[in-house]
């Protein structure tokens, strides 16, 4: 038995996970990997330069002829040179964050580039299937990096009701129990970050990894919220910090000022305790590091031997 939904035809991916493109961490090699491996790996442009970007689009086409998408972030001050970069490369999907795509979705169209937002809620679901994107990702504010305010267990069937396009849940996933659950809320398939942030083929800092690996159930944090851009890290000094100056009445420039360059400082240089560890609650649930590769298959067999139980337990 194998598991294959829809949007695997939509995506031309032999099973429908996604990873999800997270800045900095999201690489060509990550993307390659987790698209060899059958899902579909997602470079994450962040705020970099377009030229920075072009060289992990590169990396990624050497390493695989599978498809794979880039996550636009649209607030990036080189969004429009991103988005001629994903034109000229022709690059399969593309999933986008903070803010509506909406300007580029018909140049998209024109290249036969897959469009797939990132929603948080039913009004910016609808809006963006009148504009005509393939899909969309539902997270729930259990994922790491920015966040919304409801959970992928009450997200993710309101937006399946509310639109026609096929659904990716996001947020809190890392086994077959949280795929199950996905499916069974109407989604067509997963998105998943944090667990892959553990892939041997990710580049991040191994410190950021252990970081991860030792996380318990209520060390995944929310820092910023007074700024209306709330992000979910690790807890560590910066977000304690973080938490003493909103308590004291600090501006969201200041908040702001004081953020800027600690994810990199995480990701690249091992700064752990003054860095910016973005990890959804699920990085409770990822106990070991493995190969992309070894992620999918666990994630399929899990999922199809839940299904099975639950077929058992209470009638196929």
């Amino acid at each position: 038995m194998t598991l294959k939904t829809n949007l695997c035809n939509v995506l031309g991916i032999k099973v429908p996970v996604l990873q999800g493109g997270m800045a900095w961490v999201a690489t060509g090699e990550l993307a390659a990997a987790v698209s060899e491996a059958g899902g579909l790996g997602i470079i994450g442009a962040g705020n970099a330069p377009a030229d920075v970007l072009e060289q992990e689009i590169k990396k990624a086409k050497e390493l695989t002829d599978k498809p794979f998408g880039v996550n636009i972030m649209l607030l990036s001050p080189f969004v429009d040179d991103v988005v001629d970069l994903i034109c000229r490369e022709e690059v399969r999907v593309v999933t986008t964050g903070a803010g509506n795509p909406g300007k580029y979705v018909d140049r998209f169209k024109e290249k036969d580039i897959k469009v797939i937002p990132v929603v948080s809620s039913v009004a910016l679901a609808k809006r963006l299937e009148r504009l005509g994107v393939d899909a969309m990702i539902a997270e729930g504010m259990e994922a790491g990096g920015h966040i919304g305010e409801l959970t992928t267990m009450v997200l993710v069937p309101q937006i399946v009701d509310a639109v026609n396009v096929p659904v990716i849940a996001a947020g809190g996933i890392a086994d077959g129990r949280g795929v199950t659950a996905a499916l069974a809320l109407g989604a067509e398939g997963v998105q998943l970050g944090t667990r892959f942030i553990c892939a041997h083929e990710c580049t991040v800092h191994e410190k950021y990894k252990e970081k991860v690996l030792k996380a318990k159930d209520r060390d995944a944090v929310v820092t910023g919220q007074s700024t209306g851009h709330p992000v979910r890290v690790l807890n560590n000094k910066l977000s304690r910090e973080f938490s003493r100056m909103e308590n004291q009445g600090a501006t969201p420039e200041d908040l702001e000022k004081f953020g800027a360059g600690k994810l990199a400082a995480a990701v690249r240089d091992g700064d752990v305790v003054n860095g910016s560890v973005m990890a959804g609650q699920s990085a409770a649930m990822v106990v070991k590091e493995e190969s992309c590769q070894e992620i999918i298959d666990d994630l399929i067999s899990h999922t199809i031997r839940v299904i099975d139980e639950l077929k058992e337990k209470f009638g196929s």
